[in-house]
């Protein structure tokens, strides 16, 4: 394997195929998308020939599935996701330069074409064997579609391909009490033939490739799981399945069978590069097959091992293709302190996020780049976006430029002046902004994205320092030569902050560029140059007025969030909740001998040294009764006194606490655990009322 050039030729960036199944959240953002986004556009900043690629992963059974839950086609579904998935990647300024999809001809075309390159090697297994059915959906189920307990770690919810808990790679049938999320069945073993990649024969050469060759420059977390499954052993992994949606099997015997979405899905990458390529008019194969090519996946944690053992084992295997450099792979976010949830709807969506925060693109862009989880899960806050927003972007980013450009307005009407003599500390302020771009090259190239985002807001750091310690607005009345110098050093800052904030924060960028009219200053400050060009903004050159570029984020819009996450918990809660189950059967004789009446609370009162205890008064119509309830957590005895309520009469009484309780108020729990009146609070309904 012949090792990566220093100096790339040209990138390859891939960032994974988000599955049409539902909307874009935080998590998919902050995992994958933002930092794949902030590295290509890095390199076109500093003019490298960049191909960034990703598209919409539409098959597998979760499609059909979803299809027939909702009465309409895997297309209809497909269609619609795509759409509003390509819709959120442009809202939120992800630069994918060819966004694809899995269910075009050309994606059709280059996988089937691999799966014949490797099926007339003889590079698969052909096997019959026997997998799980479901025999109420009528269908093989894929490994997706299969939960049960882990055989490693007693995990009671690991899929069947993978437990979540430990991490380990499973096959659905070496799962404790296997089900079917489709029917809930418990699903039986049925024969059927299938090709399988066989894992195995590729161990040598993923020790020799990421175990000796990159055990210093992949993440950890990356580097960890890829030793963990390798010295497990690998096993042959199949390459097809018997479903109806997808790519057909391209060989004798494949008819009712399509490519496992696994090994379609990261052919998707190369396909959209053909795309993108023809539309450009470009030759593909160099972003593929160049050695002096570098590749980089993108990908959060649950796509580690097909990213890093399964793809690069079909590429070797066809044996035309160059293999990732780097895979940064990310750990999950979290939302307020629990795992984010599509189907419980546990999310922040980005459609919804700028119905709320229009125009705020880049403030949740820089909240996910300062909490992205690139070692360890970590937590998506509201509190913190806000803090980051009002405390960093709004206080030190956008306060440094307004002052800038306000002061630059009032003194010269929008001119840059011509500086007079620089001080030592302006020196040394000029030349500590060159150093910024190197500072953050080298945290942007080792993935450290947090690191580099707050590297960018110390350049702001030091205009802002830089402003607050010579005063101009205080200067002005001694020294305007002095004010002169001061304002070009800070306008300079300013520029660089343009430049270098692009991949951040890149309608930020396009704000400060049109503030600061570089376009009119043809200067051709770029990534690169600032740190070799004395002057960025030239003396003479005009700016506009000053707009901000940051608006504080309210308490009462954080508190819109939350409450909308607390609805949104409560639901959860409510649907979780486990219907208690049915009883022995009792007959109609057995019902009779209950007693329930209705009944008035005239007098309620805590019981003492008594946490959960109340003492009523009820007139049952027979008599006025005491009875003891247990209801005190959920109600006060002020607010009960006159209320209506449901009681079994005939109860044989009982001392608590030394009071003689003659009787039940029957009760049932709302989500939220709190008691309720099972009551016949309606008008003209009596005390003494039987119910049967």
């Amino acid at each position: 394997m012949a090792q990566q050039t220093k100096t790339p030729s040209r990138y390859t960036i891939t960032a994974a195929l988000p599955y049409t199944n539902g909307p874009i959240h935080i998590g998919h953002l902050a995992g994958v998308y933002v930092p794949a986004d902030i590295y290509a556009r890095y390199l076109r900043g500093t003019n490298k020939d960049v191909a960034f690629v990703c598209g919409s992963d539409e098959h597998g059974v979760a499609i059909s599935m979803k299809a027939k839950k909702e009465g309409i086609t895997p297309k209809q579904v497909i269609d619609k996701y795509h759409a509003i998935i390509k819709k959120s990647f442009l809202d939120f300024g992800i630069t994918f330069d060819n966004y694809s999809r899995t269910s075009a001809q050309v994606h059709h075309d280059t996988a089937s074409e691999f799966f014949k390159n490797l099926y007339d090697k003889g590079d698969f297994i052909e096997e019959t064997t026997e997998q799980l059915y479901d025999a109420e959906a009528k269908q093989f189920l894929a490994d997706r579609f299969v939960i049960g307990t882990c055989p490693k770690c007693g995990h009671e919810e690991a899929y069947g391909d993978q437990c979540e808990n430990c991490g380990s790679t499973l096959s659905a049938t070496e799962l404790i009490n296997p089900k079917s999320t489709v029917s809930g069945a418990v699903p039986t073993l049925k024969e059927t033939k299938h090709w399988f990649l066989p894992l195995d024969r590729y161990e040598d050469f993923l020790k020799e490739w990421i175990l000796e060759g990159h055990k210093n420059d992949w993440k950890p977390n990356v580097y960890g799981q890829c030793k963990s499954w390798i010295d497990d052993g690998l096993k042959p992994r199949a390459v097809t399945r018997d479903l109806d949606w997808g790519i057909p099997v391209p060989v004798p015997g494949g008819e009712g069978k399509v490519l496992y979405v696994w090994f379609d899905a990261p052919i998707g990458y190369i396909s959209s590069t053909k795309e993108w390529a023809a539309r450009e008019g470009k030759d593909w194969e160099p972003y593929w097959k160049d050695e002096n090519t570098k590749m980089l996946h993108f990908i959060g944690k649950d796509n580690i091992v097909f990213h890093c053992i399964i793809f690069p084992s079909m590429l070797k295997a066809h044996g035309d293709f160059i293999l990732p450099e780097n895979v940064p792979a990310n750990e999950f976010l979290n939302l307020e302190g629990n795992k984010l949830s599509t189907s419980k709807n546990w999310a922040v969506w980005l459609h919804e996020y700028l119905e709320d925060f229009p125009d705020m693109q880049d403030v949740l862009r820089y909240t996910l780049t300062a909490n992205a989880p690139e070692t360890k899960d970590n937590d998506f806050t509201w509190k913190d976006f806000q803090a980051r927003n009002n405390n960093e972007l709004v206080a030190i980013f956008g306060n440094f430029i307004n002052r800038v450009v306000v002061l630059t307005n009032k003194y010269y009407n929008g001119v840059l002046p011509t500086p007079a003599t620089f001080s030592e500390i302006d020196k040394a302020t000029l030349e500590e902004v060159k150093k910024y771009p190197e500072i953050i090259s080298s945290s942007l190239e080792r993935y450290r994205f947090r690191e580099a985002g707050q590297e960018l807001m110390n350049l702001a750091r030091l205009g802002n320092k830089y402003l607050a310690d010579e005063e101009p607005w205080k200067v002005i009345k001694q020294d305007e030569e002095r004010v002169k110098t001061i304002m070009y050093v800070a306008l300079q800052i300013a520029s660089a902050l343009a430049v270098l904030s692009e991949p951040f924060l890149p309608f930020t960028s396009d704000k400060l560029k049109n503030i600061l009219n570089v376009s009119a200053a043809n200067n051709n400050v770029e990534w690169n140059t600032i740190a070799t060009q004395d002057v960025l903004l030239p003396a003479g050159h005009t700016i506009n007025k000053a707009e901000l570029l940051f608006r504080k984020v309210e308490d009462k819009e954080i508190e819109a969030q939350l409450a909308k996450l607390e609805a949104t918990k409560k639901a959860n809660l409510q649907m979780s909740k486990e219907v208690a189950a049915q009883k022995d059967t009792i007959t109609f004789d057995d019902f009779t001998k209950l007693d329930m009446r209705v009944g008035t609370i005239i007098e309620a009162e805590k019981m003492a040294k008594a946490k959960k205890l109340l003492v009523l008064k009820v007139d049952t119509g027979l008599d006025t009764r005491t009875i003891v309830s247990g209801i005190a957590e959920s109600f006060t005895p002020e607010e009960i006194v006159g209320k209506k309520v449901t009681v079994l009469v005939n109860l044989a009484p009982r001392a608590l606490r030394g009071v003689e309780s003659e009787g039940m108020i029957l009760m049932t729990e709302n989500a939220d655990g709190k008691l309720v009146f099972v009551n016949p609070d309606e008008d003209g309904v009596n005390s003494g009322e039987t119910i049967n």
